[in-house]
């Protein structure tokens, strides 16, 4: 949803000052940033022929690229609101079917990398609808206006580089690089600097094409999750039911000591005899629980946001047929929102918890230094980042 004309205006401004100054100015400065560009990129390998093409017709930046780096869902909504679009009904069926459809693709995928079909299907799922959303912003446009306002340091500047370079290798036209507002391109969503370390050409034709080849997009995904250190023949995790006074201050260990102290699967299964794993309470005691291994954190290397792994995990466990989670979450529940997550942040850094980046986001990180003040201070050390925490780390009563 867009922002009225006034908070269009303070996100500009904050995001790049000159979009306020005139036109003329700010057309000038942007002239002047690529001309920049421009004159490195012999440097780097990239011809001027590849460099113009890629530049043609761009007048300026892209202000709702700009605006969008303050909308990202996946880090903003409760982990429950995010599920319910990730893991629909819909898109439950439509994944079941294009698996169907490319068993025989999938099966040799898997046999390859060891990467399950159902795990790889739900990352294309996710990812782009199964290759039907894959995004349609000119890439260089989109990363050469994060890199001129300079959001998250020189990092867009240096995907602008690899983007360039793909140009240059010839792995696809100008025109056809399209995807997301972040840079993050086709049916998988690799920004370029991943899609120049690990897409690869599956079907055999000669080119790496994320864009319009599913083999390509599947593989390239699979591939990618093995350089992350996808452990085949371990479950990314399990939804599971804490027995009454659950002592959640030994909250990591061997699956085995799990289920010795008597947690147990919500789906009815046994709990697999090896391996370690953790609890993840995602929306505190009282909403669903998981047994999370470290698949969990290689789905997080993919995108580091708790609930888009959360979603990816369990959409793979419902296409290859498994049940709907068996906890409800919690109704309007209160939560922290990023500036309160800040906050828990730098409170819990002042009592030596928390070493992290103060960015206002939970993550393992945060997870963790919640839950040793929780053990500090008696409380259930469900490691949830709640309001009154915040207000205890603070002293306020």
């Amino acid at each position: 949803m867009r922002a009225g004309l006034a908070g269009l205006v303070l996100a500009l401004a904050a995001a790049f000052p000159a979009a306020l100054g005139p036109a003329r100015a700010q057309d000038a400065d942007f002239s002047g940033f690529v001309d920049g560009l421009r004159s490195d990129a012999k440097s780097r390998g990239i011809s001027q022929a590849t460099f113009e093409a890629a530049f043609a017709g761009m007048g300026g930046p892209d202000p709702e690229v700009i605006a969008r780096t303050r909308r990202q869902g996946e880090f903003s909504r409760p982990v429950w609101d995010y599920l319910v679009g990730a893991v629909s009904n819909a898109r439950i069926a439509r994944g079941q079917a294009q698996g169907k459809r490319l068993a025989a693709t999938l099966a040799a995928i898997e046999a390859k990398t060891g990467v399950p079909r159902a795990i790889v299907l739900a990352f294309w799922g996710v990812e782009s609808d199964f290759g039907a959303s894959a995004g349609s912003l000119p890439t260089i446009r989109s990363l050469v206006s994060l890199a001129y306002a300079r959001h998250r340091g020189t990092l867009f500047r240096d995907e602008l580089w690899a983007a360039l370079q793909i140009l240059e290798n010839g792995d696809i036209e100008p025109a056809r690089m399209v995807g997301s507002w972040a840079g993050a391109m086709g049916q998988v969503q690799f920004l370029p600097s991943v899609y120049l370390r690990e897409a690869v050409d599956f079907d055999g034709d000669g080119r790496r094409d994320v864009w319009r080849s599913e083999a390509d997009s599947l593989a390239s995904i699979a591939h990618y999750l093995r350089s992350l250190g996808w452990r085949p023949g371990l479950s990314w995790g399990y939804e599971v039911s804490l027995p009454k006074d659950f002592d959640l201050t030994r909250y990591r260990g061997p699956i085995s000591d799990f289920a010795a102290r008597g947690l147990r699967r919500t789906d009815g299964k046994p709990l697999p005899a090896n391996g370690e794993a953790s609890l993840f309470l995602p929306g505190g005691l009282g909403s669903p629980v998981f047994l999370i291994t470290d698949n969990f954190e290689v789905i997080r290397g993919y995108n580091t946001s708790d609930s888009y792994a959360l979603a990816v995990g369990h959409l793979a466990d419902r296409l290859a047929g498994g049940p709907a989670l068996a906890a409800p979450w919690p109704s309007g529940a209160a939560r922290l929102d990023g500036p309160g997550l800040k906050r828990l942040q730098a409170g819990l850094a002042a009592k030596g918890l928390y070493a992290g980046e103060q960015d206002g986001r939970a993550g393992p990180k945060l997870r963790e230094a919640v839950r040793q003040y929780q053990i500090r201070e008696g409380l259930p050390a469900d490691g949830y980042a709640r309001p009154a925490l915040l207000e205890r780390v603070e002293g306020r009563p």
